[in-house]
């Protein structure tokens, strides 16, 4: 059976009360819906380690740089809750636009740094609309535990920074991406790649994988870079945004292997825009 459907934060307040009278653990699953076996990773993850599950939908508007993107995204509620109802999900919180940004609504949650490169130079305003969105989500529900999958890892670390920052009293746990059979991240997006898109889809994984292995190898960063750019636009990726090695944690560029490091892509092809990142 299909988890409650709850529109309104009034309604999430009295059930949330009622399990930490209980001393149950409250985890969260925030999501934009068209989910798929990546979310649903991070559901069972939540199952898991709390004694409550709550999972949000919410396409939120703030985070997409043009209404075109916002229009397309795919909106699939129905088939969301048939996918959560064998999971044990114990609410769903999909809030109206309205109940997320009423009138007058005049605050942003802002990372300066961690924002900055990448995601933040190509989509301007991005992380300021996903922080702001997931604070609010945080408060709504009042959860213990946060889950959120590691394929934005620059997300990831924007919002494990602003939770210390800001002492909100909540763990944020990042989970391993999940990927098709060929290496493709699993994303809402793939589903608006044609068949000869997705055909080529799986290389920028595979080429992210080599140039990795090269640079472990003690290749130079900048020339394996420049190289694996070139070999996806061969590939038939219509244009590369980023490829870069980047630190873990900080996310400034780095030239060597010394402290733990990141390989993080985004690029086009189909008209659809993929983001990538591995561990090197």
């Amino acid at each position: 059976m299909p988890p409650p459907v709850l529109r309104r934060v009034a309604m999430m307040r009295p059930l949330v009360a009622g399990w930490k009278r209980a001393n149950e653990t409250v985890g969260v699953v925030p999501t934009m819906g068209a989910l798929h076996e990546g979310h649903l990773s991070l559901v069972r993850a939540a199952r898991a380690e709390c004694s409550r599950v709550i999972v949000t939908i919410f396409i939120n508007p703030k985070q997409f740089n043009s209404t075109e993107d916002l229009a397309k995204y795919p909106r699939t509620e129905d088939e969301d809750l048939a996918l959560l109802a064998p999971l044990g999900v114990d609410a769903v919180l999909s809030p109206p636009p309205e109940e997320v940004y009423p009138p007058g609504f005049a605050t942003t949650v802002s990372v300066s740094g961690l924002s900055a490169p990448m995601e933040g130079e190509h989509r301007p305003g991005h992380f300021d609309g996903m922080a702001t969105v997931v604070t609010k989500l945080f408060g709504m529900t009042e959860a213990d535990r946060a889950y959120f999958g590691q394929k934005d890892w620059q997300q990831l670390q924007i919002v494990q920074r602003f939770v210390a920052d800001l002492n909100l009293p909540l763990t944020v746990v990042g989970c391993e991406t999940i990927r098709e059979t060929d290496g493709l991240a699993m994303s809402s997006r793939n589903r608006r790649l044609d068949p000869a898109a997705r055909a080529i889809a799986p290389a920028l994984h595979r080429i992210m994988q080599e140039s990795a292995a090269l640079i472990r190898a003690g290749a130079p960063v900048p020339e394996t870079m420049k190289t694996a750019r070139a070999q996806l636009v061969e590939a038939g990726f219509a244009s590369v945004e980023y490829l870069e090695l980047r630190s873990a944690a900080t996310l400034d560029r780095v030239q060597d292997l010394s402290a733990p490091a990141r390989m993080l892509a985004a690029a086009h092809l189909g008209g659809v825009r993929l983001i990538d990142n591995i561990a090197v």
